[in-house]
């Protein structure tokens, strides 16, 4: 056997004994409990509708870009799109990469040079990771929303330091004290980027504007994949920044630009965002409902969030699978989440809730969760 292929199938071997072993599956007709379509945009026969007619009518709408922007793939509606969000998120200027973590590593990776210095929350997510590792800056974490550590951490720094923090986290669904980790970045000059990625929907604008903050932000990064139905990102900052990754952004520089269809979708998202104040308000609902009704008793944990990622801790990965499949047996689309994409001992499973879910159906997940739970206490 070839070395390499031994090397795989060994690896394979022992993740699978391990039990953490990944796979693809399709489709199914489960309650969603599971996926980012907070405001249920994707499944949107209004934004559907409204794609079509775009793409229909504009004379620029090819079946693909054809080159990266900076060679054949640059059109005006790129541009005027890129102005609008902008506008939307009330940022200076803005620059489209074709998924959020594209965008999270041409930003980071150009970003940083040698002798400066990138700090990171320790449960951002991997792409900012990725990113990070890119640069050849110092690179430092700091303990989950904790000031006293962020700032034993800055006080390290050298050269330009970065600051990296998300404002709804993805695995625990809860927010940072915002303000005063800004306050503190500004104390030792150093610039905060904001991963906005699972903000928007539950504030339209995203948390910083929430604030009332973007004004203070170097870089927002907002992506298109979650509540707004549709695919990219955007990083949102200075005309100086925007003109900056356009030069030194590999993942923007190197790759075709994105369809038009794709520009036409995240367009008409941003327009039905406008029209969808009643959606936002259906979510906050269901949160509040869901955290009224489930109970997770003495042995388990309902982590504190006010986010559409509600997570209850099992702390084995046996225990958070046996969960996700006795839901699933129930019929409602809920995934474990398991070490090694977690820290051993952290292994839940994520309840992803929507506009879109039902009373009954959020009255019926809690009371299959609250007998799972009383049978394991």
């Amino acid at each position: 056997m070839n070395p390499a292929e031994d090397f795989l199938k060994r690896k394979l071997q022992e993740r699978q004994q391990a039990g953490n072993y990944r796979e693809l599956k399709p489709e199914n007709s489960r309650v969603d409990f599971c996926s980012n379509d907070y405001l249920g945009f994707a499944r949107s026969l209004v934004l559907k509708q409204s794609i079509a007619q775009e793409v229909n009518t504009n004379p620029l709408s090819l079946n693909g870009a054809a080159g990266s922007r900076l060679l054949s793939g640059n059109i005006r509606y790129a541009e005027d799109l890129e102005n609008q969000i902008a506008d939307y998120h009330q940022s200076e200027a803005g620059l489209l990469f074709n998924s959020g973590y594209d965008a999270n590593l041409g930003l980071l990776s150009s970003l940083a040079q040698r002798g400066d210095t990138i700090i990171l929350d320790e449960l951002v997510h991997a792409s900012i990771i990725d990113g990070a590792r890119l640069s050849y800056a110092n690179r430092y974490s700091f303990r989950h929303n904790d000031l006293e550590s962020l700032e034993a951490k800055l006080k390290l720094a050298k050269g330009n330091c970065y600051v990296v923090i998300e404002s709804v986290y993805s695995m625990d669904g809860d927010t940072p004290p915002l303000t005063q980790i800004l306050n503190l970045t500004e104390k030792h000059n150093a610039a905060l980027i904001v991963d906005e990625a699972h903000a928007v929907g539950l504030y339209p604008r995203g948390l910083v504007c929430e604030l009332g903050l973007q004004q203070r932000i170097f870089a927002r990064i907002i992506t298109f994949g979650k509540a707004l139905g549709s695919h990219g990102a955007v990083v949102l900052g200075s005309n100086t920044l925007r003109k900056y990754l356009i030069n030194f952004a590999r993942s923007f520089i190197y790759t075709t630009a994105a369809p038009f269809h794709q520009l036409a979708a995240i367009k008409m998202a941003y327009q039905l965002l406008e029209d969808s104040r009643e959606a936002t308000i259906s979510l906050k609902k269901n949160i509040d409902l869901f955290k009224q009704q489930v109970n997770t008793g003495k042995n388990f944990t309902l982590l504190n969030s006010d986010s559409a990622i509600q997570c209850i801790v099992l702390k084995s990965n046996e225990m958070a699978r046996e969960a996700a499949k006795q839901l699933q047996m129930n019929n409602f689309d809920v995934r474990p989440i398991l070490s090694p994409t977690i820290a051993q001992g952290t292994e839940r499973i994520r309840i992803c809730l929507h506009s879109f879910n039902t009373e009954n159906e959020l009255t019926l997940l809690a009371v299959t969760l609250n007998k799972f739970i009383l049978l394991h206490a």
